[in-house]
């Protein structure tokens, strides 16, 4: 049987920056992985990123959006199959930031996907400088990812203290307990170290944590004004341009609950990584792009984002 991990987490929390670290340590153990980038969005800019990885011992698939959600679980099952078919070891799931984990476990226990996959452990990533004004339906995205991980990721700790990482553990908790969660996280379930001096034996208690079985009470939604995700092509925007937009986009009333801005822009004929939450904004260099902007957040204004954005 193949394992198959899930590492979620809540948007702009650093999933795509973990996969790439825990997926060579699973790599130079000698196992051979494959990647599934699971997102809603139509441009999928998590592969691009994870795409320095592929080689002979790390494929990679992706499933993105444009179409409706049964046809996107048909699509996500018939990578999966693929990967199996291609003698993985292993299999890493990269969900979008607002994924329902419900699909994860649904898919794993239908036909042919059961006789092929056990899962291995699931793994839920937050900032360590997580928000304490989250919406409701914010919340319970967060209490849906984290009440079935096997164990906490906090990331930036190397930005912060002790009291942080105790302050949004503390706060993860809280939501498990208003969404009716009897998972709860301590100190023996929780990886608050600097990703860079994450040594073998840490990623060995992330690869064998596990998982817990789903128990959260569903939240009824009657609209449509939960997350949703704005693309912005060809802005043709220096870097400075684009950092000083996507700050405002921040700092402007009336823009909409935005958590995150990420995409790539050019610089002299290089490519750099936009990485924007509020409070940090991120211009990284990158081997490859694209000129694409997204906005994700909540009840986004799309005609204020675009005046913003495209000036």
């Amino acid at each position: 049987m193949i394992k198959i991990d899930l590492i979620t987490g809540f948007l702009g929390s650093g999933k795509t920056t973990f996969i790439k670290k825990y997926a060579r340590y699973l790599i130079g153990k000698g196992q051979k992985i494959g990647i599934l980038v699971n997102d809603y969005g139509a441009v999928n800019v998590d592969t691009m990123l994870l795409s320095e990885l592929e080689g002979d011992n790390c494929g990679i698939e992706s499933v993105a959006g444009a179409c409706d959600r049964d046809c996107h679980q048909r699509r996500f099952k018939t990578k999966l199959i693929a990967l199996a078919m291609s003698g993985c070891d292993r299999v890493l799931i990269e969900p979008s930031g607002v994924f329902d984990v419900d699909e994860f476990f649904d898919s794993l226990y239908e036909e042919p996907l059961d006789r092929w996959y056990q899962i291995g452990s699931v793994i839920a990533v937050a900032d360590v400088n997580l928000s304490t004004e989250l919406s409701k339906s914010a919340e319970y995205l967060l209490a849906s990812q984290a009440c079935v991980a096997g164990r906490l990721v906090l990331s930036k700790t190397q930005l912060t203290n002790e009291a942080a990482a105790q302050k949004t553990t503390a706060l993860i908790n809280a939501v498990l307990q208003n969404f009716g969660s009897r998972r709860r996280f301590d100190e023996k379930s929780v990886t608050a170290k600097d990703w860079d001096k994450l040594a073998d034996s840490d990623y060995e208690e992330i690869e064998n944590c596990g998982y817990s079985s789903p128990d959260f009470t569903k939240l009824e939604t009657t609209d449509d004004s939960g997350f949703k995700s704005l693309y912005f092509m060809e802005l043709s925007l220096s870097p400075e341009q684009l950092e000083q937009r996507v700050k405002a986009l921040f700092e402007t009333d009336g823009a909409g609950g935005i958590f995150r801005a990420k995409g790539f822009v050019s610089d002299s004929g290089k490519w750099l990584e936009l990485n924007a939450v509020r409070g940090s904004i991120t211009l990284s260099p990158i081997d490859n792009g694209q000129n694409i902007v997204i906005v994700i957040g909540e009840n986004l204004n799309k005609d204020k984002i675009t005046e913003i954005l495209c000036g």
